[in-house]
């Protein structure tokens, strides 16, 4: 990258290099030999862990978050803008099963935190958030069912019901992630509390339902596309039978949840853009390397027309990408995340796309090596192409930004 951003930005940027190639890459073979080993599959790595302490030692920790209330525990690193961190995610997603864990901004823990942090009263920002961001507890986040379209929160069914000084939580989520990891302590559940209002933006409301609570039943891990995702603690599909949280465990005010999804989901979508394009990077490093090393009908592969194709169209990709990334980020910071709506949905349909069309290439660039467990493409590859639903599908993106351009017309 040759961008010159200010000077604790690279102080920061050198820093991580410094670390994903003293500590990260060499831990990935390390962390999925300890996984098969390990008595469940969900368990962490010690490894994992090492990373952790490494991490925060450096003061490579919880890169992501600014402290509105400047509560304990958010290390050194806290209060970078969207356009500092923007460099340092996009490292990170070179290594996007070990490095975010490492530095403790995963998601969803990183979206709860915010959320928590923005929404969340006193008593539940000591709980919840302060643990979090010391990287004692994960958490997930239950919005998605298998009964309805959830890319449409209006008909999320899940009820949550006042009785007395209660809520009582009764629905059923899948894709929930982090909800496999044994250290994952507190959902924060979409459900509707007046699901007869006349206002469908103000019929959802947030609760926290500790992973403990009587009625809460981890039913099962949700595979995508053959893999289990263990780093982020998996997705896993959870029934809520009934479950009794006290009012005080209620996310804002009720009929907020609509509003709240939408402020957690968009950092959220800048992160997940700015990782991809780390892993788009790590493909073309892996394609050059592959393309200079193998030889096929008489010349090296990198001197195959359709090769060096495939390797200049992802560099031009990636640097359109990351300006338009970038200028998003700076946007976030100037206007907010209202006024940077465009961009922001204009990288969740680009990023993945065009992400995933690199990975592909990286991967029939490596032959059977591509799709095996010995290179990261194919797991990179399922990542991309999930984040083309996560957050919202593209096609949603697509149709609140073409209706944004047409309303100029109209």
């Amino acid at each position: 990258m040759d961008f010159a951003f200010d000077a604790r930005t690279e102080e920061l940027r050198e820093k991580l290099l410094a670390f994903m190639d003293t500590h990260v890459y060499p831990a990935e073979a390390v962390a999925d030999e300890q996984r098969a080993a390990l008595a469940s599959p969900w368990d962490t790595p010690a490894v994992v862990e090492e990373l952790k302490a490494e991490a925060r030692r450096q003061g490579l920790w919880n890169l992501f978050f600014v402290d509105h209330h400047g509560g304990p525990g958010t290390g050194p690193g806290a209060g970078l803008t969207n356009l500092q961190y923007a460099p340092l995610a996009e490292i990170t997603g070179r290594s996007p099963q070990l490095a975010p864990t490492a530095l403790n901004c995963a998601a969803p823990d990183t979206g709860n935190m915010e959320l928590l942090a923005q929404f969340g009263t006193d008593e539940q920002r000591k709980r919840w958030l302060e643990p979090l961001l010391a990287g004692e507890i994960r958490s997930a986040f239950a919005m998605t069912e298998p009964e309805v379209a959830s890319s449409d929160a209006t008909n999320i069914t899940t009820r949550i019901e006042r009785e007395g000084d209660e809520y009582v939580v009764s629905g059923r989520k899948w894709y929930i992630s982090g909800a496999m990891n044994p250290d994952c302590a507190v959902f924060i559940v979409m459900g509707k509390t007046d699901p007869d209002g006349a206002d469908i933006r103000r019929q959802q409301s947030m609760v926290l339902v500790p992973r403990d609570t009587p009625g809460v039943e981890v039913r099962r891990a949700m595979r995508v596309y053959g893999y289990e995702d263990h780093y982020h603690g998996g997705h896993a599909e959870v029934v809520l039978d009934r479950v009794r949280v006290p009012v005080a465990n209620l996310v804002g005010e009720e009929g907020g949840g609509f509003a709240i999804a939408q402020a957690r989901l968009g950092p959220g979508r800048i992160h997940h853009c700015m990782r991809l394009i780390g892993m788009a990077e790590r493909a073309i490093e892996l394609m050059c390397r592959r393309a200079v090393a193998r030889t096929a009908f008489g010349k090296p592969l990198a001197r195959q027309g359709v090769v060096q194709e495939w390797i200049a169209d992802a560099r031009v990709a990636v640097e359109q990408l990351r300006l338009l990334v970038l200028k998003t980020a700076w946007l976030m910071d100037t206007v907010g995340n209202k006024g940077a709506h465009t961009e922001i949905q204009s990288i969740k349909i680009a990023t993945p796309r065009a992400v995933v069309d690199i990975l592909d290439k990286a991967v029939q660039l490596h032959g059977a090596g591509g799709v095996s467990q010995d290179f990261p493409l194919a797991e990179l590859w399922a990542a991309a192409r999930t984040l083309r639903l996560a957050d919202g599908p593209d096609e949603v993106h697509q149709r609140s930004l073409a209706r944004r351009e047409l309303k100029r017309y109209l």
